[in-house]
């Protein structure tokens, strides 16, 4: 390809100088002073990486992937990296995109030859270039002087190679904002609470101890409340007025995802299908997705409609949760479907501060919330998260699955005290498989404490409210 004939070399040169000021100023401005709990991570693997291999920062739009490759270049200009030597470039830029991924080296290597020191490739959007995989692949394979991390909003399915993959890339998938992070840029005084490394510790907590961290813990209920409604997008949850920004959430959602994303990438032509089966999930998030009734009821073939989960999916909209079970459990069942995150349901429906009177949506929304938190804590640990079903249409929310090991969560997030007559499902669970331990998420901060199940084999159950849990899973480390 050359390049003059697409655009002047200087143009090029003006875009990438444009993105990248600090080859002049030898800084970076107008960053947030807070940075995602994933910082640490991403400067560790570009700083001094643990093995051979790019890094890939997935996750949906506006979560704040961008915002953490340019706090990296900030972090990077700190150690005294030579800032030509650093090249930031999204490929959201029609010029970029259009030239691709040796276009832009190309350019840059004008003013940046090669040296035997290390380079750092910060690369935004790159679904959008062709065959992303593959130069990535011989970039780790062949410069092994240069530091990569690459961002995604959404993977094409077609074109996904993951053999390609193994070994060359580590991904690290940003969620949308913890509640913990959602504090912090909200700049929130956050209570003196214990510190809890693993959930696990609290079973062992005295009765006085849990009634204090309750009591500390009240007022971040309405907080957590709020963080339900404005949801964990950065820019979105930073926006004054709840009302615009459920819009503009609405709109980065709908019109960027739905209508441009999923054309571009996946080539769908069916967007307001696309879009009303969204809407469908948006209705239901946190249940179980019956397929022949949404194709019914919206009058869309069954194909049309498991491509559609499919491709919400691998934009990073959805997760999907399968039956706990093997073979036919399995193969039968129907999965569960949550949304990325609490606040994507109000503001795709235009709720607004309506959906707090609303007792079960609300609910739905703190699942949403918990299971989030839980998934983003563990994804990585080889974890696996299904729910379970039993007779009788008994159900348990979440089981995570570690080391053949079962941890069952349910979710009671009701303003009545959980009761042992509400734990139906969970204790024929925790009694047919033999778990010694699981979880109740609860609402009200005083509805803390361990429940015993009797048995051939006894269950604790720890109550826990859910801001607490999902303030804890937001800085812990460790098992659960």
């Amino acid at each position: 390809m050359v390049l003059s004939m697409i655009a002047p070399q200087q143009e090029i040169f003006s875009v990438l100088r444009q993105y990248n000021p600090w080859w002049e100023s030898g800084s970076v401005r107008d960053l947030p002073d807070w940075r995602r709990a994933a910082f640490s991570e991403l400067i560790l693997w570009l700083g001094e990486p643990p093995a051979p291999r790019a890094v890939l920062l997935s996750g949906a739009r506006q979560v704040g992937k961008t915002t953490l490759l340019l706090q990296s270049v900030q972090e990077l200009l700190s150690r005294k990296v030579q800032p030509e030597r650093i090249l930031y470039a999204t490929f959201d830029h029609p010029l970029l995109k259009l030239i691709g991924l040796e276009g832009v080296l190309n350019v840059w290597r004008e003013i940046q030859p090669r040296s035997e020191e290390a380079e750092y490739l910060l690369l935004d959007e790159i679904q959008y270039t062709h065959d992303w995989q593959t130069w990535l692949k011989h970039q780790v394979d062949f410069e092994k002087q240069t530091r990569i991390a690459v961002t995604g909003s959404a993977v094409p399915l077609e074109t996904e190679n993951l053999e390609s993959g193994v070994g060359r890339w580590h991904t690290i998938r940003l969620a949308t904002l913890s509640f913990l992070e959602y504090l912090q840029i909200q700049e929130i005084r956050l209570p003196n609470l214990p510190e809890v490394n693993s959930l696990a510790e609290v079973f062992s907590w005295k009765p006085a101890d849990l009634l204090r961290a309750g009591e500390m813990a009240r007022p971040l209920v309405g907080h957590f409340h709020e963080y339900l409604l404005r949801g964990g997008f950065p820019q979105t949850a930073q926006i004054e007025s709840l009302t615009l920004a459920q819009k503009l959430l609405r709109e980065d959602i709908v019109d960027k995802v739905l209508r441009r994303d999923m054309t571009a990438l996946f080539g769908v032509r069916r967007v307001l299908e696309l879009e009303r089966t969204f809407l469908y999930l948006c209705l239901h998030d946190g249940g179980l997705l019956d397929v022949q009734t949404l194709c019914t009821q919206l009058g869309l073939k069954k194909p049309t409609v498991s491509r559609f989960i499919d491709l919400l999916e691998a934009s990073h909209l959805i997760y999907r949760l399968p039956p706990y079970g093997y073979g036919k459990e399995i193969l039968r069942g129907k999965f569960k479907v949550y949304l990325a995150d609490p606040a994507i349901a109000g503001s795709v429906l235009l709720k607004g501060r309506s959906l707090l009177e609303d007792e079960s949506r609300l609910g739905a929304a703190a699942e949403t919330a918990f299971f989030k938190h839980v998934f983003a804590r563990y994804y990585q640990t080889g974890v696996s998260f299904s729910y379970w079903r039993g007779r009788k249409n008994l159900e348990v929310d979440i089981v995570a699955e570690v080391n053949l090991r079962l941890i069952p969560f349910e979710v009671k997030y009701s303003r009545s005290p959980v009761q042992e007559s509400d734990l139906k499902g969970l204790r024929i669970l925790c009694e047919e498989k033999e778990i010694p331990r699981g979880y109740v998420i609860t609402r009200e901060t005083s509805d803390f404490g361990v429940v015993a199940f009797p048995g051939k084999v006894a269950a604790a159950i720890l109550k826990i409210p859910a801001p607490l849990a999902c303030y804890w899973l937001s800085r812990s480390e460790g098992r659960s």
